[in-house]
Protein backbone atom coordinates (compact mmCIF):
# COMPACT_ATOMS: atom_id res chain seq x y z
CA UNK A 1 0.00 0.00 0.00
CA UNK A 2 1.49 3.31 -1.01
CA UNK A 3 1.51 6.41 1.11
CA UNK A 4 0.19 9.82 0.11
CA UNK A 5 2.74 12.58 -0.22
CA UNK A 6 1.85 16.20 0.55
CA UNK A 7 3.96 19.17 -0.41
CA UNK A 8 4.18 22.68 1.05
CA UNK A 9 5.84 25.53 -0.81
CA UNK A 10 7.10 28.39 1.39
CA UNK A 11 8.85 31.65 0.50
CA UNK A 12 11.31 33.06 3.04
CA UNK A 13 14.32 35.35 2.73
CA UNK A 14 14.13 35.51 -1.05
CA UNK A 15 14.34 31.71 -1.36
CA UNK A 16 11.61 29.27 -2.24
CA UNK A 17 11.53 26.09 -0.17
CA UNK A 18 9.65 22.93 -1.13
CA UNK A 19 8.83 20.63 1.81
CA UNK A 20 7.54 17.12 1.11
CA UNK A 21 6.15 14.91 3.89
CA UNK A 22 4.28 11.65 4.05
CA UNK A 23 0.93 10.90 5.67
CA UNK A 24 -0.68 7.52 6.31
CA UNK A 25 -2.83 5.84 3.70
CA UNK A 26 -6.16 7.63 3.06
CA UNK A 27 -8.12 4.69 4.41
CA UNK A 28 -6.55 5.12 7.83
CA UNK A 29 -6.75 8.91 7.71
CA UNK A 30 -10.46 9.01 6.88
CA UNK A 31 -11.80 8.83 10.50
CA UNK A 32 -9.56 11.73 11.59
CA UNK A 33 -10.57 13.65 8.49
CA UNK A 34 -14.28 13.43 9.30
CA UNK A 35 -13.95 13.73 13.09
CA UNK A 36 -14.29 17.56 13.27
CA UNK A 37 -17.43 17.46 11.11
CA UNK A 38 -18.88 14.65 13.22
CA UNK A 39 -18.06 16.53 16.41
CA UNK A 40 -19.65 19.74 15.15
CA UNK A 41 -22.77 17.84 14.12
CA UNK A 42 -23.13 16.33 17.59
CA UNK A 43 -22.65 19.72 19.24
CA UNK A 44 -25.08 21.35 16.83
CA UNK A 45 -27.66 18.67 17.48
CA UNK A 46 -27.49 18.78 21.29
CA UNK A 47 -27.47 22.59 21.22
CA UNK A 48 -30.56 22.64 18.99
CA UNK A 49 -32.32 20.10 21.19
CA UNK A 50 -31.71 21.99 24.44
CA UNK A 51 -32.64 25.29 22.80
CA UNK A 52 -35.86 23.78 21.45
CA UNK A 53 -36.81 22.48 24.88
CA UNK A 54 -36.01 25.85 26.44
CA UNK A 55 -38.15 27.70 23.88
CA UNK A 56 -41.02 25.24 24.35
CA UNK A 57 -41.07 25.58 28.14
CA UNK A 58 -40.65 29.35 27.90
CA UNK A 59 -43.75 29.46 25.70
CA UNK A 60 -45.64 27.31 28.24
CA UNK A 61 -44.72 29.58 31.15
CA UNK A 62 -45.51 32.75 29.19
CA UNK A 63 -48.86 31.36 28.05
CA UNK A 64 -49.77 30.29 31.59
CA UNK A 65 -48.93 33.68 33.11
CA UNK A 66 -50.76 35.66 30.41
CA UNK A 67 -53.87 33.49 30.71
CA UNK A 68 -53.86 33.77 34.51
CA UNK A 69 -53.67 37.56 34.44
CA UNK A 70 -56.30 37.72 31.68
CA UNK A 71 -58.90 35.24 32.96
CA UNK A 72 -57.98 34.97 36.63
CA UNK A 73 -58.85 31.76 38.45
CA UNK A 74 -61.00 30.65 35.51
CA UNK A 75 -57.78 29.98 33.60
CA UNK A 76 -56.80 27.23 36.07
CA UNK A 77 -59.61 24.91 34.98
CA UNK A 78 -58.56 24.73 31.33
CA UNK A 79 -54.78 25.01 31.75
CA UNK A 80 -54.28 21.47 30.49
CA UNK A 81 -56.33 22.19 27.36
CA UNK A 82 -54.24 25.30 26.64
CA UNK A 83 -50.71 23.97 27.18
CA UNK A 84 -51.20 20.19 27.34
CA UNK A 85 -50.21 19.59 23.72
CA UNK A 86 -46.93 21.51 23.91
CA UNK A 87 -46.14 20.00 27.31
CA UNK A 88 -46.81 16.51 25.93
CA UNK A 89 -44.48 17.14 22.98
CA UNK A 90 -41.71 18.43 25.25
CA UNK A 91 -42.01 15.45 27.58
CA UNK A 92 -42.13 13.05 24.64
CA UNK A 93 -38.96 14.57 23.24
CA UNK A 94 -37.30 14.18 26.64
CA UNK A 95 -37.11 10.44 25.95
CA UNK A 96 -34.28 11.28 23.55
CA UNK A 97 -32.19 12.35 26.53
CA UNK A 98 -31.81 8.72 27.52
CA UNK A 99 -30.14 8.06 24.16
CA UNK A 100 -28.02 11.20 24.57
CA UNK A 101 -26.61 9.89 27.84
CA UNK A 102 -26.14 6.36 26.51
CA UNK A 103 -24.34 7.66 23.42
CA UNK A 104 -22.12 10.01 25.41
CA UNK A 105 -23.47 13.24 23.90
CA UNK A 106 -24.59 14.40 27.35
CA UNK A 107 -22.67 13.80 30.57
CA UNK A 108 -25.22 12.70 33.17
CA UNK A 109 -26.34 9.67 35.16
CA UNK A 110 -28.71 7.45 33.21
CA UNK A 111 -30.83 6.03 36.04
CA UNK A 112 -31.93 9.33 37.65
CA UNK A 113 -32.83 10.74 34.24
CA UNK A 114 -34.76 7.55 33.43
CA UNK A 115 -36.76 7.94 36.65
CA UNK A 116 -37.59 11.56 35.86
CA UNK A 117 -38.65 10.81 32.29
CA UNK A 118 -40.80 7.84 33.32
CA UNK A 119 -42.58 9.58 36.20
CA UNK A 120 -43.46 12.58 34.06
CA UNK A 121 -44.59 10.68 30.98
CA UNK A 122 -46.59 8.05 32.90
CA UNK A 123 -48.38 10.70 34.94
CA UNK A 124 -49.00 12.69 31.79
CA UNK A 125 -50.57 9.62 30.16
CA UNK A 126 -52.83 9.28 33.22
CA UNK A 127 -53.92 12.90 32.86
CA UNK A 128 -54.69 12.38 29.18
CA UNK A 129 -56.82 9.31 29.93
CA UNK A 130 -58.72 10.96 32.81
CA UNK A 131 -60.33 13.81 30.88
CA UNK A 132 -62.61 14.92 33.73
CA UNK A 133 -59.64 15.17 36.07
CA UNK A 134 -57.75 17.61 33.81
CA UNK A 135 -59.67 20.62 35.16
CA UNK A 136 -58.49 20.08 38.77
CA UNK A 137 -56.32 22.87 40.26
CA UNK A 138 -53.66 20.33 41.25
CA UNK A 139 -53.09 19.60 37.55
CA UNK A 140 -52.27 23.26 36.93
CA UNK A 141 -49.84 23.25 39.86
CA UNK A 142 -48.25 20.04 38.59
CA UNK A 143 -47.68 21.40 35.10
CA UNK A 144 -46.26 24.60 36.60
CA UNK A 145 -43.66 22.70 38.66
CA UNK A 146 -42.67 20.57 35.66
CA UNK A 147 -42.24 23.73 33.64
CA UNK A 148 -40.06 25.41 36.28
CA UNK A 149 -37.89 22.29 36.65
CA UNK A 150 -37.08 22.23 32.95
CA UNK A 151 -36.52 25.98 32.80
CA UNK A 152 -33.93 25.60 35.56
CA UNK A 153 -32.12 22.87 33.62
CA UNK A 154 -32.16 23.61 29.88
CA UNK A 155 -30.61 27.14 29.95
CA UNK A 156 -27.64 25.71 31.85
CA UNK A 157 -27.35 22.87 29.33
CA UNK A 158 -27.35 25.36 26.44
CA UNK A 159 -24.58 27.42 28.06
CA UNK A 160 -22.52 24.29 28.76
CA UNK A 161 -22.71 23.23 25.11
CA UNK A 162 -21.18 26.52 23.98
CA UNK A 163 -18.68 26.32 26.87
CA UNK A 164 -19.87 29.50 28.60
CA UNK A 165 -21.22 28.37 32.00
CA UNK A 166 -22.83 31.05 34.13
CA UNK A 167 -22.66 31.11 37.93
CA UNK A 168 -26.35 31.88 38.45
CA UNK A 169 -27.42 29.15 36.03
CA UNK A 170 -25.06 26.69 37.71
CA UNK A 171 -26.59 27.49 41.10
CA UNK A 172 -30.13 27.24 39.73
CA UNK A 173 -29.41 23.92 38.02
CA UNK A 174 -27.74 22.08 40.89
CA UNK A 175 -29.06 23.85 44.02
CA UNK A 176 -32.44 25.45 43.38
CA UNK A 177 -33.52 22.52 41.21
CA UNK A 178 -33.51 20.07 44.15
CA UNK A 179 -36.19 21.70 46.39
CA UNK A 180 -38.33 22.44 43.34
CA UNK A 181 -38.08 18.77 42.37
CA UNK A 182 -39.14 17.72 45.88
CA UNK A 183 -42.19 20.01 45.65
CA UNK A 184 -42.95 18.56 42.21
CA UNK A 185 -42.84 14.99 43.55
CA UNK A 186 -45.13 15.94 46.45
CA UNK A 187 -47.54 17.46 43.94
CA UNK A 188 -47.37 14.27 41.88
CA UNK A 189 -48.34 12.27 44.97
CA UNK A 190 -51.29 14.61 45.62
CA UNK A 191 -52.31 14.32 41.98
CA UNK A 192 -52.28 10.53 42.14
CA UNK A 193 -54.23 10.56 45.42
CA UNK A 194 -56.94 12.84 44.05
CA UNK A 195 -57.13 10.76 40.88
CA UNK A 196 -57.65 7.66 43.01
CA UNK A 197 -60.49 9.40 44.87
CA UNK A 198 -62.15 10.38 41.59
CA UNK A 199 -61.85 6.86 40.23
CA UNK A 200 -63.28 5.45 43.47
CA UNK A 201 -66.25 7.82 43.33
CA UNK A 202 -66.81 6.97 39.69
CA UNK A 203 -66.66 3.26 40.48
CA UNK A 204 -69.18 3.58 43.32
CA UNK A 205 -71.54 5.57 41.13
CA UNK A 206 -71.47 3.07 38.28
CA UNK A 207 -74.51 0.84 38.05
CA UNK A 208 -72.68 -1.84 36.06
CA UNK A 209 -70.46 -3.48 38.69
CA UNK A 210 -68.98 -5.93 36.17
CA UNK A 211 -66.82 -3.21 34.66
CA UNK A 212 -63.40 -3.70 36.23
CA UNK A 213 -61.50 -0.89 34.52
CA UNK A 214 -61.83 1.61 37.42
CA UNK A 215 -60.50 -0.95 39.91
CA UNK A 216 -57.59 -1.73 37.61
CA UNK A 217 -56.78 1.96 37.26
CA UNK A 218 -56.93 2.38 41.03
CA UNK A 219 -54.61 -0.59 41.52
CA UNK A 220 -52.07 0.86 39.09
CA UNK A 221 -52.15 4.25 40.81
CA UNK A 222 -51.82 2.67 44.26
CA UNK A 223 -48.79 0.66 43.13
CA UNK A 224 -47.18 3.74 41.60
CA UNK A 225 -47.06 5.69 44.89
CA UNK A 226 -44.26 3.68 46.61
CA UNK A 227 -42.38 3.49 43.31
CA UNK A 228 -42.63 7.26 42.99
CA UNK A 229 -41.31 7.77 46.52
CA UNK A 230 -38.43 5.33 45.98
CA UNK A 231 -37.46 6.82 42.63
CA UNK A 232 -37.66 10.38 43.93
CA UNK A 233 -35.48 9.55 46.95
CA UNK A 234 -32.83 8.03 44.69
CA UNK A 235 -32.98 11.03 42.33
CA UNK A 236 -32.55 13.52 45.19
CA UNK A 237 -29.60 11.51 46.54
CA UNK A 238 -27.91 11.47 43.14
CA UNK A 239 -28.68 15.18 42.63
CA UNK A 240 -26.98 16.05 45.92
CA UNK A 241 -23.90 14.07 44.90
CA UNK A 242 -23.87 15.74 41.48
CA UNK A 243 -24.25 19.15 43.13
CA UNK A 244 -21.22 18.51 45.34
CA UNK A 245 -19.22 17.33 42.34
CA UNK A 246 -20.13 20.36 40.22
CA UNK A 247 -19.36 22.78 43.05
CA UNK A 248 -15.92 21.22 43.53
CA UNK A 249 -15.20 21.49 39.80
CA UNK A 250 -16.33 25.12 39.75
CA UNK A 251 -14.19 25.95 42.81
CA UNK A 252 -11.10 24.41 41.22
CA UNK A 253 -11.73 26.24 37.96
CA UNK A 254 -12.16 29.55 39.81
CA UNK A 255 -8.92 29.07 41.76
CA UNK A 256 -6.96 28.40 38.55
CA UNK A 257 -8.12 31.72 37.15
Amino acid sequence: MCNICNAIVSYKGGRTTLTVYRVPHFRHATPDFFQPARLSFRLGYIFSYNLLQFCGHTWILTNTIIRFFTFGQDAIADTFYAIGLVMSLCQLLSILELFHIADGIEEAKLLPRLIQVLEKNLLLIMLILLEEFQSKPVVCVQLFFWNILDLLRYPHEVLCVIDTPFTVMLWARYTLWIPVYVLSVITEGVTIYQAMLDIEQEASAMQNSTDSSPSQQQFVLTASVPLLALGASFTVWQSLKERQHQLERWTKKTKKK
